[in-house]
C-alpha cells in the first residue's frame, strides 16, 4: 500500500483560516500586522519566494511592503534600514531573504533584527530561547513541519527521528522542536558515514540536504514518516526533493511531496509569526 501523501498545501490552508480570523480580530482592535520585507540583489529564486510571501500576506490582510536593493549595497545601508524598520510601530515582523549578495555578513544582517520582530526565527536571541523551551519565534520551515505532524496526528514521543542536514535555518532546528516533542533525535550531515544505517533506523525522516533524490526507498524503514524539505532540479530540470519520491513511496507510511509539501508551510508560519508579534505588540502596548 503507497505511503499517505501528507499535503501541505491543504493544511497550510486550515492554518491560514485561523491566522487570517486573528488578522479580523486584532483589525478590530485597531492594529494591522504588518510585514517588511528587504531583498538585495537579483536572486531569481528570491524574487521567487519574496512574491509568493507577498501574494500570502495580501491573501490574508497583513500589511506587507518591500525595499530593494541591487548586488552593491553597503553592509552598513542595509543595518541602517534595519534599524529604521526596528523603530517603526506599523511593522511588526522583519525579514531579510537569503542569500545576501557578496561582502555581506549574514550573521551581521539578522543579528540587527529587534528579536520582537524576528519572525523568520534566525535572531540568537530566538534560537536560544527556543532551546531552553521558552516562548521564542520558532523558525518557519522546522515550525511547519512540527504543525504538520501535528495535524496528521503523528505521534514524535518515542519515536526515534533522524535529521539529514544540520544548517542553522532547517536541520539544527527541526532536530530541537523534536526533541522538544519527547522524540529521540539522531543527526546526519555530508561527513556521515553509512548515512543508509541511520536512515533506515528512523521512525521519522526530515531530510534538509539540498542534493537531488539522493535518499531511496530502499534508505527508508517500512512505514516511516518521511519529510523532504529538500528543492532541487533533477537532470531533466524537474523540480524535486531530495527523497527519491517514486521508490519511497511503496516504502513510507507518510511523505510530502514536493512540490506541494513543506513549502506552503514555510510561508504559513511566517504569517503566523508575523500576527503573534502584532498580538504581543497590543499587549505590550
Amino acid at each position: 500500500m503507497p505511503a499517505k501523501l501528507i499535503d501541505g498545501k491543504k493544511i497550510a490552508h486550515f492554518y491560514r483560516n485561523s491566522i487570517a480570523e486573528e488578522v479580523k480580530q486584532l483589525k478590530q482592535e485597531g492594529v494591522v500586522p504588518g510585514l517588511a520585507v528587504i531583498q538585495a540583489g537579483e536572486n531569481p529564486a528570491s524574487q521567487t519566494y519574496v512574491r509568493m510571501k507577498r501574494k500570502t500576506c495580501e491573501e490574508m490582510g497583513i500589511y506587507s511592503v518591500l525595499i530593494e536593493y541591487d548586488d552593491n549595497v553597503s553592509e552598513k545601508e542595509l543595518l541602517g534600514k534595519i534599524d529604521q524598520l526596528n523603530q517603526d510601530p506599523s511593522i511588526h515582523g522583519i525579514l531579510v531573504q537569503l542569500p545576501l549578495p557578496e561582502g555581506i555578513q549574514t550573521e551581521n544582517v539578522i543579528d540587527q533584527i529587534s528579536p520582537d520582530k524576528d519572525v523568520d526565527g534566525f535572531h540568537p536571541v530566538n534560537i536560544g530561547r527556543m532551546m531552553i523551551g521558552k516562548d521564542a519565534f520558532l523558525p518557519c520551515t522546522p515550525f511547519g513541519i512540527l504543525k504538520m505532524l501535528e495535524y496528521e496526528n503523528i505521534q514524535l514521543g518515542g519515536r526515534h527521528a533522524v535529521v539529514v542536514g544540520r544548517s542553522n535555518i532547517v536541520g539544527k532546528p527541526a532536530g530541537q522542536l523534536l526533541l522538544r516533542e519527547n522524540a529521540t533525535v539522531t543527526y546526519c550531515h555530508s561527513k556521515t558515514e553509512n548515512l543508509s544505517s541511520y536512515t533506515k533506523d528512523a521512525d521519522i525522516l526530515i531530510s534538509a540536504a539540498g542534493r537531488a533524490k539522493f535518499i531511496h526507498g530502499n534508505d527508508i524503514k517500512p512505514g516511516a514518516v518521511v519529510i523532504d524539505v529538500g528543492m532541487n532540479r533533477d537532470e531533466d530540470g524537474k523540480l524535486c526533493g531530495d527523497i527519491d519520491f517514486e521508490s519511497a513511496l511503496d516504502i513510507a507510511g507518510y511523505i510530502t511531496p514536493v512540490p506541494g509539501g513543506v513549502g506552503p508551510m514555510t510561508i504559513t508560519m511566517l504569517m503566523f509569526n508575523t500576527v503573534k508579534s502584532a498580538r504581543r505588540s497590543l499587549l505590550e502596548a
